[in-house]
């Protein structure tokens, strides 16, 4: 698929001209990021939980304790899965048209608890390649007892939708006129960027922070 798919879940009708259909535009958003929010229903009430995630082709892959409830309800079940990129606050000359730029998607489906020991692997992989790249190769990999405490979760990317804001605020030509008050209106951005790297107090001495982390790029900034 090249397209997102248009159901009635994954079709954005509120500010509709924002949406994206290009489904590069989908892995685009989910790469960038580095935490997403899953909803689920637990006991009918909702919950929203931050986590890693990491994406091989059009799967998601997340995971947690296999002791939390959270996450042994979503198996099976229906769920939401975003992730949002804030690039800006947007500064209006009214106070209905302030607003942010932003790059977000949203991932509807059911989750599917991964029980083969390879594709787990793979689960696993591609959320530390999201979060720390270079990482799996480098550490001690996670022994039995460490997998058998882990739930990995995996979520297909089939029923997704994207939503981009960009530019200068959108505001009515009653604030525009030159005769109407005279209030700054423009975009603040906010952008995301990597620090210098602080060594564990424990670390001994003479270990070289890797290239890995030391030469990791650094976000890139919206479009």
């Amino acid at each position: 698929m090249s397209t997102l798919s248009p159901t009635a879940r994954s079709t954005v009708r509120r500010g509709a001209a924002r949406a994206r259909t290009d489904r590069g535009d989908l892995y685009a958003v989910l790469d960038a990021g580095l935490v997403g929010h899953l909803g689920v229903v637990v006991d009918g009430t909702p919950r929203v939980l931050p986590t890693g995630y990491g994406r091989v082709d059009d799967v998601l892959y997340l995971h947690g304790s296999t002791g939390a409830r959270s996450l042994r309800e979503s198996g099976g079940a229906p769920v939401c899965f975003t992730v949002t990129l804030l690039d800006g606050v947007v500064y209006a000359r009214s106070a209905m048209h302030h607003s942010m730029n932003y790059r977000c998607a949203v991932v509807h489906g059911e989750a599917r608890v991964v029980m083969d020991p390879a594709e787990r692997e793979v689960g696993l992989v591609a959320l530390m390649e999201q979060l720390a790249p270079g990482s799996w190769d480098a550490v001690r990999r996670p022994d039995r007892r460490e997998l058998a405490a882990t739930a990995v979760l995996a979520l297909d990317l089939a029923e997704a939708s994207v939503k981009v804001r960009t530019g200068p605020p959108a505001d009515d030509e009653r604030d525009r006129r030159p005769d109407a008050r005279r209030v700054w209106a423009g975009v603040l951005p906010v952008v995301t960027t990597y620090g210098t790297p602080r060594p564990c107090p424990e670390l001994p001495d003479g270990v070289e922070v890797p290239a890995h982390v030391r030469d990791r790029p650094q976000p890139a900034p919206a479009g």
